[in-house]
């Protein structure tokens, strides 16, 4: 076993310590130990096992302090401690050899500052140290890291003010500082961190404006800095990120109107603005953002009607417009938000009936409350139905319309046969007219002169020649 150089034992249901003997293979230079059951402490011997590059150890339940010893691992890569119950200090002297790539050790117990060897170790590619108790001025703790990829200090109590630091890390893709103590501003030179894919720097003290540069950031896909008390107007900048998936920037103190320009952030599926101080009314180009998901405008001072190209968001989830001073009705277009599975539109100064939509019938009173005159036309029994006699009225005015123009119809058509009619008539009866003086007038001359008629018919017929005779009788 001396000449053993890899002893992989992970994921297996092992438990028990780790034994003192483990120092003997002195020829280890990958020890596996993680996804097990093991407990107690790291035996002091680790340190014996000068030739060790790997060690993972995360997902036990190991308690103790890291052994001073360990500062002897000057061959050490990866050092992966993640989810134990490891308490006391970081190891002091553990990147001494300079070859640190990887060292994760979130969700332990771990507190105190930084190190001094952590903060030199321009090797470092990888650092995870989220969920612990570490403290200690960021702008002192860490150095400039030409390698580093990945930094995650969250859920800690460091303080302090960002440096320029973080922006002379080239290959940075992943920075969360969230939920510490860091104060001041947000550093310009964040935005020459051109690799970044995540910045969470939310729930913390940060104060001033979003810095412009940050629209430098083009392979960013999420920027969350909800939670400090950063002021003044969303940058337009911030709309050349077309990358950017969620932006979350609630519980600011953030003024101006809403951020129209983040419309050319066309992958945009997650947008918080709530509790922040934005005013005027909701744009229409809202409906040009097609690929939210999950919008939160609560708790702003949005005025105006409700645009009906919100209802064009095919694949919004979520909507929560509520604690502005939003009037009008709700749109009809919001039928066809058939993705939408929560609404809350509550406290504003809305009107008039529910939209027939599931998320609205189906939302409870909490989501309806405290408006002008929402109303339900029986799709939704936790909200007063709406007035059935104006409904009512309204048909009956349009039905009295219809009527009046109908029959207004009939009756001029009515006239033009009428009229028709009696042209007609009259034009017979001046033929008939006609025709019955001529008659009169034959036989008036007839009987007026008949000696005269009798002397023309013999005339004519030359005294009664056979040539004129028509036909002779049977008999």
């Amino acid at each position: 076993m001396s000449n053993l150089s890899i002893l992989r034992l992970d994921g297996n249901k092992i438990v028990g310590s780790i034994p003192h003997e483990i120092g003997q293979l002195k020829s280890l230079t990958k020890l596996y130990l993680y996804d097990n059951n093991l407990t107690g402490s790291i035996p002091a011997s680790i340190g014996n096992l000068k030739s060790l590059a790997e060690f993972r150890l995360f997902t036990n339940s190991i308690t103790g302090s890291i052994p001073l010893e360990m500062d002897n691992l000057t061959n050490l890569e990866y050092l992966l401690l993640t989810e134990n119950f490891l308490s006391g200090y970081l190891p002091g002297n553990i990147c001494l050899g300079g070859r640190l790539k990887w060292f994760t050790a979130d969700y332990n117990h771990f507190r105190g500052s930084i190190r001094k060897s952590l903060k030199n170790c321009s090797s470092l590619v990888h650092v995870s140290l989220l969920g612990n108790q570490l403290n200690g001025n960021i702008s002192e703790e860490f150095g400039i890291y030409p390698k580093l990829e990945y930094m995650d200090l969250s859920n800690n109590k460091f303080f302090g003010k960002l440096g320029r630091n973080w922006g002379q890390c080239p290959n940075l893709t992943m920075l969360n500082i969230s939920s510490n103590k860091i104060s001041g501003s947000l550093p310009p030179e964040l935005g020459k961190a051109i690799q970044l894919h995540v910045l969470d720097l939310s729930s913390n003290l940060l104060e001033g404006t979003i810095p412009k540069e940050l629209g430098q950031l083009k392979l960013l896909y999420i920027l969350k800095l909800n939670n400090n008390t950063l002021s003044s107007k969303v940058p337009t900048e911030i709309g050349m990120l077309s990358d950017l998936e969620e932006l979350d920037l609630a519980e600011n103190k953030l003024s101006g109107p809403f951020p129209k320009h983040l419309e050319q952030c066309s992958n945009l599926r997650d947008l918080n603005l709530k509790k922040n101080i934005l005013s005027g009314s909701i744009p229409f180009q809202i409906g040009n953002f097609h690929s939210l998901r999950n919008v939160d405008l609560s708790q702003n001072m949005l005025t105006g009607e409700l645009p009906l190209e919100l209802g064009h968001l095919n694949m919004l989830e979520t909507l929560n417009l509520s604690h502005n001073n939003l009037s009008g009705s709700i749109p009809s277009s919001f039928q066809e938000l058939i993705s939408l599975i929560s609404v809350d539109v509550s406290y504003n100064q809305l009107e008039g009936p529910l939209p027939k939509n599931k998320a609205f019938i189906e939302a409870p009173i909490e989501a309806l409350e405290h408006d002008k005159g929402l109303c339900s036309s029986g799709n939704n029994t936790r909200l007063k139905p709406c007035p059935i006699q104006k409904r009512n009225s309204s048909k009956n005015v349009i039905f009295a319309v219809i009527v009046s123009i109908s029959c207004s119809l009939v009756l001029l058509l009515f006239i033009i046969v009428g009229v028709v009619f009696i042209h007609r008539k009259r034009d017979t009866n001046m033929d008939e007219s006609r025709q019955t003086q001529e008659t009169v007038t034959f036989y008036e001359a007839w009987g007026y002169n008949g000696k005269k008629v009798h002397e023309e018919i013999i005339e004519a017929t030359e005294n009664f020649s056979s040539n004129y005779c028509i036909g002779v009788g049977g008999y």
